[in-house]
């Protein structure tokens, strides 16, 4: 787990990042770019902001070749923002997060399409045997035959008494 400071660094840089694309940067390559995270080394020499592109695959070698140009400053812009003496090297990382979430879905669809099938054939299928296989205790046929018999009746019956 981060340090409170390194979490309060990352934090910083996402909205700092964040900016600098929104307002700073004109690169037309640069897309329509959403800054998702940040992670910072714990010794804040290094941090890797992850980031998404809305749009096709020229898109996103666009804008990561736009990131790349600009990143010396952006990281300008991120230590005078910052205050802090050693400026951590910045990475652009693509985050996969939107095509993961795709992927979780279409299996998601696959696996209820699946169920419900399922569900639809045990609605129409029929037991291979009785509808209850479990065997059950037999019930006395009448009532009637057992109120005569008692512990002393049990005795006329057998030779032995």
């Amino acid at each position: 787990m981060a340090s409170p400071r390194v979490r309060k660094i990352a934090d910083r840089i996402k909205v700092v990042v964040a900016e600098m694309l929104e307002r700073r940067i004109k690169d037309p390559r640069l897309g329509f770019v959403t800054v998702t995270d940040v992670r910072v080394s714990g010794d804040t020499q290094h941090a890797s902001i992850f980031y998404t592109v809305l749009g096709e695959e020229s898109d996103h070698e666009g804008t990561a070749a736009a990131l790349e140009s600009a990143r010396g400053l952006i990281r300008s812009e991120v230590g005078k923002q910052l205050g802090i003496r050693q400026v951590p090297t910045l990475e652009f990382v693509r985050d996969a997060l939107p095509e993961t979430a795709r992927e979780i879905d279409d299996l998601l669809e696959r696996v209820r399409a699946a169920d419900a099938e399922a569900a639809r054939r045990a609605a129409e299928g029929a037991y291979a045997g009785d509808a209850d296989p479990y065997k059950k205790p037999r019930e006395p046929e009448s009532d009637d035959d057992d109120l005569g018999e008692g512990p002393e009746d049990e005795h006329e019956d057998d030779p032995r008494a």
